[in-house]
């Protein structure tokens, strides 16, 4: 039964105040556990503002913050600190995303190089053909334009 058919019986059983506020919160409070579509993307935003607070910070192989990073380690660190717990390596992480296309590809999911069926590489996508990374030794988080088209994206559930 649609979700609106519900809502007079919720203000008179809940109180005006208590039905705004699951209209607000929406399916995760009706269906405790399920993340939404809206939920997911305002995480991946909060990821992505994560990266980009690391700017500059520098490479390091195996490192996961909060001041140094490999790349999979920055992804990492973005999506605890919004709240969601990624494996550590960057195919771990490759398979454990639901895959996008380029077309479906949204501010905050990741993007991952790769060669043949291996991903090595991996950043979060910032928009405009960007990704927040951390590139290679000798190098620092940075805000960078996608230099290949041999990528798949992957979207944190």
């Amino acid at each position: 039964m649609p979700a609106q058919t519900h809502v007079p019986s919720l203000l008179s059983r809940a109180g005006t105040v208590s039905a705004l506020t699951l209209v607000a919160v929406g399916a995760t409070t009706l269906a405790p556990g399920v993340t939404t579509d809206a939920f997911a993307a305002a995480r991946a935003v909060r990821a992505l503002h994560v990266a980009a607070s690391k700017q500059g910070a520098p490479y390091r192989y195996g490192a996961t913050g909060p001041y140094r990073f490999d790349c999979s380690g920055l992804t990492l660190y973005s999506y605890k600190k919004a709240g969601k717990k990624l494996p550590r390596t960057t195919q771990q992480q490759y398979n454990k995303t639901r895959h996008v296309s380029a077309a479906g590809r949204m501010r905050g999911d990741l993007v991952f190089f790769h060669s043949g069926r291996s991903v090595y590489h991996v950043g979060i996508y910032a928009g405009s053909g960007k990704i927040w990374h951390s590139p290679k030794t000798g190098a620092v988080v940075r805000l960078e334009r996608i230099w290949t088209k041999r990528v798949w994206y992957g979207r944190v559930r």
